[in-house]
C-alpha cells in the first residue's frame, strides 16, 4: 500500500497566526485525500486563548488525517527584555523549539509505516525550522498569514539592505516598495523595521530565509491584491494565494452567556444600523483614550457595539483582559451607559465573526489585523481604520489608499502592546471618532458598495473555478510531486 504524504505544520503561537493555518489545513485536506497533516502546537504562557483554542480543536477533531501534537514547554524569555523588541524575543523563543520540532517529527512521522514525510509548512516567524526540513531532506513552505503587499515589503528588505545597511527611519521620505502602487509613508511602516534592538535584524533574517523555501502560501486572494501579486512576477519563488482563510464557525467561547446577550441585542436593532468596535487579541487603550471613544460614540448618535479590553500592567508579558460589568463605571465617563442605553452596548469579549455576519452591523472600527480585515470583507462590512501594533498601520494604508475599502480614522496610530503605550502618547479625539463613524455609516458612501462587491469576490475565490481554489490545486500538485 502506498504511503500517504504527510505534511508537518509549525504555526506561530498567536491566534492571528494559528487560526488561518488551521483553516488552511482544512482546505488542503479537502482538496486531496492523499495528504495528511501533523500540526505541532507551541503554547506560550502569555496567551491562554491559544491553549483554549487548541484544546477545543483536539476535542472536536473527527478527521483522522489531522493530528495535533503539543510540544514540550520552553521557558518564556524574561519580561524585562520585552520593551526593546517583542518581535526579536518572539523569533528567538520560536527558534529555541527546533530540537522539539525535530524530535516530534522523528518520533511521530518518520517512525510511521503509513505515512511518508513530504515537507514542512512553517509560519514566517518560524523560518528557522527550514533547517529541520533541510536535515530531513524535504522541502519547506512559508505560511504567511498576512497580506501579499506586506509579503512584498518583507521580500524588499534583503534587496534594500544590500544598498542601505541599517534600519528604516520614521522621518525618511516616502518609500517606493514594489508591492504597493502608491509611495508608502515611513510613518506607516511596522515599528519593527525601525527597531535598533534586534527587531529589524530578526525580520531581515526571516525575509532572507523565505527564498530558501519552495514557495510562499499567503492568506489573500488574487482579486483583492492584484497589484501586489503582479509585483511578484519576476520572483523565482512561487507565491500561492489561498485565502481568505476564515474560521466561519467561530472559536471556543461561542456558546457563552456573553455571546447570547450580544446576539439578542443585535437581533433588536435595525439592519445596517450598528457600528462594531473591536481591536483584536492585544488591542487595549489608556483611560484617557477610552473617554474620547465614549464621547465620540455618544456624539455620533449611531448605534454601537463596543468590545473593550483592559491593558495588562506595564512591561508584563500578558494579554489584555476582558472588560466586565464591574469595570464599566471605572473606565467610562460618568453617565455614559445611562445616556446611551438602548442604542449602545458595551462588552468585553465578542464573537467577532458572528457579529460581522449579523444583518444589524453596518460598520467596523478595527485595528486592521489581517484576519479581521478578511472577515469584514467576507461579510461586506466596511472598515474604519484604527491600527495599533505589528503591521496594522501598513495594513490600514493598504485598505484605504491602495484598495479604497475603508474609511481613514488614523493610519499611523501606535497604541498599547503588552501594556506599552506607543511613543507618541497620541489621543484620537472624540471629534475624529464621530466624523469617521458617521462617514462609514453613511448609506451613500461609495466604500460600502466596493466592500460588498469585494465580499462577493472573496467567496468566489474559494470555490471550484475560483482563483484561490486553482492556486491551492497547483500547490498540492507541487507538494505531492515531492513525494
Amino acid at each position: 500500500m502506498k504511503k500517504r504524504a504527510e505534511l508537518v505544520f509549525v504555526p506561530a503561537p498567536g491566534m492571528g497566526h494559528l487560526v488561518p493555518m488551521v483553516e488552511f489545513v482544512k482546505h488542503l485536506l479537502d482538496t486531496d485525500e492523499r495528504l495528511s497533516v501533523t500540526i505541532l502546537v507551541i503554547k506560550p504562557a502569555f496567551s491562554p486563548a491559544v491553549h483554549t483554542y487548541t484544546q477545543a480543536l483536539d476535542t472536536a477533531n473527527t478527521n483522522t488525517r489531522i493530528r495535533y501534537i503539543h510540544l514540550p514547554h520552553v521557558e518564556t524569555p524574561p519580561p524585562e527584555q520585552l520593551p526593546k523588541s517583542p518581535e526579536k524575543l518572539f523569533s528567538d523563543f520560536l527558534e529555541s523549539y527546533k530540537f522539539h520540532v525535530e524530535s516530534a517529527i522523528t518520533d511521530h512521522v518518520l517512525s510511521s509505516s503509513f505515512v511518508e514525510l513530504a515537507g514542512l509548512v512553517v509560519d514566517f516567524f518560524c523560518s528557522a525550522m527550514i533547517d529541520v526540513a533541510n536535515k530531513f531532506g524535504v522541502p519547506s513552505y512559508i505560511f504567511f498569514p498576512s497580506n501579499a503587499a506586506f509579503l512584498g515589503l518583507m521580500l524588499y528588505l534583503p534587496d534594500r539592505h544590500t544598498q542601505i545597511e541599517s534600519e528604516f527611519n520614521k522621518s525618511d521620505p516616502d518609500y517606493s516598495i514594489p508591492s504597493y502602487a502608491n509611495p508608502v509613508p515611513a510613518c506607516v511602516l511596522p515599528s519593527v523595521l525601525v527597531n535598533e534592538h534586534g527587531g529589524y535584524t530578526s525580520f531581515l533574517n526571516h525575509a532572507r530565509r523565505f527564498r530558501e523555501s519552495k514557495g510562499i502560501i499567503v492568506n489573500t486572494f488574487a482579486e483583492l491584491e492584484s497589484y501586489a501579486m503582479n509585483s511578484f512576477s519576476l520572483e523565482a519563488l512561487p507565491v500561492y494565494t489561498v485565502g481568505p482563510l476564515i474560521d466561519l464557525i467561530g472559536q471556543a467561547r461561542v456558546q457563552s452567556d456573553d455571546r447570547d446577550k450580544i446576539m439578542k441585542w443585535l437581533d433588536e436593532q435595525p439592519p445596517s444600523s450598528v457600528i462594531f468596535l473591536c481591536f483584536g487579541s492585544f488591542g487595549s487603550f489608556s483611560p484617557a483614550q477610552l473617554v474620547e471613544m465614549a464621547s465620540g460614540l455618544e456624539q455620533s448618535g449611531i448605534r454601537f457595539l463596543w468590545s473593550i479590553r483592559l491593558p495588562p500592567q506595564k512591561d508584563i508579558l500578558a494579554m489584555p483582559s476582558d472588560c466586565d460589568e464591574d469595570d464599566y463605571e471605572d473606565v467610562l465617563p460618568d453617565g455614559f451607559l445611562k445616556r446611551t442605553k438602548g442604542r449602545g452596548m458595551v462588552c468585553g469579549w465578542a464573537p467577532q465573526v458572528e457579529v460581522l455576519a449579523h444583518k444589524a452591523v453596518g460598520g467596523f472600527v478595527s485595528h486592521c489585523g489581517w484576519n479581521s480585515t478578511l472577515e469584514s470583507l467576507w461579510f461586506g462590512v466596511p472598515i474604519v481604520t484604527w491600527p495599533i501594533y505589528a503591521e496594522q498601520q501598513i495594513n490600514a494604508f493598504e485598505i484605504v489608499r491602495e484598495l479604497g475599502l475603508g474609511v481613514e480614522l488614523r493610519l499611523d496610530y501606535s497604541g498599547n502592546t503588552f501594556g506599552n503605550v506607543g511613543d507618541s502618547g497620541d489621543l484620537v479625539t472624540a471629534a475624529e471618532i464621530e466624523r469617521a463613524v458617521r462617514c462609514v455609516m453613511d448609506t451613500e458612501n461609495v466604500v460600502r458598495e466596493r466592500v460588498r462587491e469585494m465580499g462577493e469576490k472573496s467567496r468566489k475565490a474559494l470555490v471550484d473555478g475560483g482563483s484561490s481554489f486553482a492556486s491551492l490545486v497547483c500547490l498540492v500538485e507541487d507538494m505531492l510531486g515531492n513525494n
